[in-house]
């Protein structure tokens, strides 16, 4: 039988060993754990201060950059849209803040710049088809014939592409007589307003994408719209580029749903680097091999292929001269 002798042995056994663990644990294991953490904070420490300086690093190496590329950009353009015309046409939701630099690059490409369409949030609301549809069909010349199957969007872009583009240079610069009252039509209705002379057609057009992917249950339709709208200009002129950032060709935006289609995204060229100054004079560049009859997809984002279009550089005119000499 085990008496309270032994029990009491045992307890102070038991508080014996805590205090000897209690002991080691704070002389002997604390100063290694200790250290260990101390060798650690000052590795992650180390490390963590050779990436704020990588970081700040390839910041100014951007900004330099930015800063050439944006001192050389009549340079890097000059000619390359020469008696070519232009029109802007915004998504809802397009950084305002873009509009005055693609109007200087397009100048500076030789191009003229007929103006600016934007469209409204009006234009892509739910709510709003059917009377898009109906204002589209009104103002369709009497014969007109839309597609099997096409949407409110479909059609609203083809008559919108018809009264600011053409594909006949001979045309370029005057208004559709068939197109009379169209932009008019649908700026009464509140569903875009215009700035310039649009209405005197271009030649190409840049559909610049919103700042941020449409959000909510009506997102697919509005980005929808907007695709509508770029293949129905691609249909009408020598060219569109549809511009915006990555964030436009990633997801659910208007670049991602461009490349998910089928004949538009085989025709209508796609930028995604519009927010930097060598992305804008990807634009320029997209627009000439538009006018050569062929289509990419540029810039960094999701689907691009490449950062930009092979460009192959004109002779200059010392080497044509040489070249006219041999062959005479």
């Amino acid at each position: 039988m085990i008496d309270f002798r032994y029990h009491l042995v045992s307890i102070v056994a038991i508080f014996l060993a805590l205090t000897v663990g209690i002991v080691l644990g704070s002389t002997v294991l604390e100063p290694t754990f200790y250290k260990s953490a101390e060798d650690m904070t000052a590795s992650l420490r180390q490390a963590n201060e050779k990436y704020i300086t990588q970081i700040s690093d390839l910041q100014s190496r951007e900004e330099g950059a930015d800063s050439l590329i944006v001192g050389h950009t009549a340079d890097l353009v000059r000619g390359q849209l020469a008696g070519e015309r232009v029109v802007l046409v915004e998504a809802p939701g397009a950084p305002a803040g873009l509009r005055d630099s693609i109007q200087r690059l397009v100048t500076d490409a030789g191009a003229v710049y007929t103006g600016r369409v934007s469209l409204t949030d009006k234009f892509t609301a739910g709510d709003q088809a059917a009377v898009v549809d109906g204002l589209a069909t009104n103002v369709a010349p009497v014969g007109t014939k839309f597609p099997d199957g096409a949407s409110a969007y479909d059609k609203a872009a083809a008559m919108l592409a018809s009264a600011i583009v053409t594909g006949d240079r001979t045309q370029a610069g005057r208004p559709n007589p068939a197109a009379t009252g169209v932009l008019e039509a649908f700026q009464a209705g509140d569903f875009l307003t215009i700035n310039g002379s649009p209405a005197q057609r271009a030649t190409l057009a840049i559909v610049l994408t919103p700042a941020q992917p449409y959000e909510g249950e009506e997102a697919e339709t509005q980005t929808a719209a907007i695709v509508s709208i770029a293949a129905g200009l691609d249909s009408a002129d020598l060219g569109t580029v549809v511009a915006g950032n990555t964030t436009a060709s990633a997801g659910a935006g208007v670049i991602a749903a461009l490349h998910d289609t089928g004949e538009a995204a085989s025709n209508v060229t796609t930028v995604d680097t519009v927010d930097i100054p060598a992305g804008r004079i990807t634009i320029v560049y997209a627009l000439r091999e538009q006018l050569a009859g062929r289509s990419g997809a540029y810039g960094i984002g999701s689907g691009s292929t490449a950062f930009e279009p092979s460009v192959v550089a004109s002779p200059t005119p010392s080497t044509a001269a040489s070249t006219a000499a041999t062959r005479g």
